[in-house]
C-alpha cells in the first residue's frame, strides 16, 4: 500500500471539546483551552507523520451567530472547513442540544465525506445518558460514525484516531514530513499570552483583546520577546495592567513558564498594552491582525 494523507477539520459548536481533542490527535499543545466559549479563533492545523502516513488536522473557531466583524471571520474559517477536508470530525458534547445552529448542522448532514461524530466529556455522563444520545445523533446523521468519547481523560481517542487513518486514501503528503503546525512561531506565543488572559480576565474583556508579536529575538541561550495587548478602550487598559502592574505581572509571569517550555529554552518577554478602539469590528485592524 502507498503513502496516505488527508485533511481532518474539527468542527462543532463552541465550548465542546475540540481543541483539547486536536491536541490529544497530535500529541502536543497547538491549540489553546480555557473554559471560555470563543477560545480558538483561527483554523490551527497539527501535523502528524509517520513513513506511513500524513495526517493533517485543523481545529477550527466555534460555530456562533456573528455579532460583529471577528465573528464573522470565525464563522468563515468554520464553513470553509466543510468544503476542503477529507474527514470531518464534528464534535458535540453530552450537554449540547441537537437544534443548536441548525443551519450549520444540515450543512454537515448533506456532506459527501466521512464523518466521525464524537460525543465527548462522557466521562461527565451515565450509560443511559449516552445511548439516549448514541440513537438521537445516529437517527440525525445516519452516515456519521460515531464516538463516544472524552478527549480530556482520552478514553476512546485511540479507536477514533485508528478509524482514522483507515479512512484515510492514498496520496502524497501535502507539508514537508517534518512540519507540525502551518503555524509561525510567533503565532503561539500570542495564543499563549491570550490564553493566560482568557484565564484570568472576566466578562467581556478577554474577547476584546488582541495580541501582537512585535520582537521575536532568538539567541543562543535566550529568547527575547516584547508582545502587545490591544484592547478596545481605554477602561480595558487599565483593567489588564491592573493596580500597580500587578495584574500584567502575573499574565507575564504565567505565560513566559508556558512559552518556555513550548520553546525549552529561556525566555524574556515583554508585555505592553495598548487601545485600538472598536478593532473587533475595524475590517482594517482585523486585517493587520490576521484575520
Amino acid at each position: 500500500m502507498g503513502h496516505k494523507a488527508a485533511f481532518i477539520n474539527i468542527i462543532g459548536n463552541p465550548n465542546v471539546g475540540k481543541s483539547t481533542l486536536m491536541n490529544e490527535m497530535v500529541g502536543e499543545k497547538l491549540s489553546i483551552i480555557t473554559s471560555k466559549s470563543q477560545t480558538t479563533r483561527h483554523n490551527i492545523k497539527g501535523i502528524v507523520n509517520t513513513d506511513e502516513y500524513q495526517l493533517v488536522f485543523s481545529d477550527t473557531p466555534g460555530v456562533l451567530k456573528p455579532h460583529y466583524k471577528l465573528q464573522e471571520s470565525m464563522l468563515k474559517y468554520s464553513e470553509t472547513a466543510l468544503t476542503d477536508a477529507d474527514i470531518i470530525i464534528y464534535v458535540t458534547d453530552i450537554y449540547e442540544k441537537t437544534d443548536k445552529n441548525p443551519e450549520f448542522l444540515q450543512r454537515v448532514i448533506g456532506l459527501e465525506i466521512p464523518i466521525l461524530l464524537v460525543i465527548n466529556k462522557i466521562d461527565q455522563s451515565d450509560q443511559n445518558k449516552i445511548n439516549e444520545l448514541l440513537e438521537i445523533w445516529q437517527n440525525l446523521i445516519p452516515q456519521a460514525e460515531i464516538f463516544p468519547t472524552s478527549a480530556l481523560e482520552k478514553f476512546n481517542t485511540q479507536n477514533l484516531f485508528k478509524r482514522i487513518i483507515e479512512l484515510t486514501p492514498e496520496s502524497p503528503p501535502f507539508f514537508p514530513k517534518d512540519q507540525l503546525t502551518d503555524r509561525t512561531e510567533r503565532f503561539f506565543v500570542s495564543e499563549i499570552i491570550r490564553e493566560k488572559i482568557l484565564i484570568r480576565y472576566k466578562k467581556e474583556i478577554p474577547y476584546s483583546v488582541e495580541v501582537v508579536i512585535e520582537e521575536f529575538k532568538e539567541e543562543e541561550k535566550i529568547i527575547r520577546i516584547r508582545a502587545v495587548i490591544f484592547v478596545e478602550r481605554k477602561t480595558q487598559k487599565g483593567i489588564i495592567i491592573g493596580h500597580k502592574g500587578n495584574a500584567l505581572k502575573s499574565v507575564g509571569i504565567d505565560a513566559r513558564k508556558d512559552i518556555e517550555a513550548f520553546f525549552d529554552k529561556h525566555v524574556f518577554l515583554e508585555l505592553y498594552v495598548k487601545v485600538a478602539e472598536d478593532w473587533r469590528s475595524n475590517p482594517n485592524d482585523l486585517n493587520k491582525f490576521g484575520y
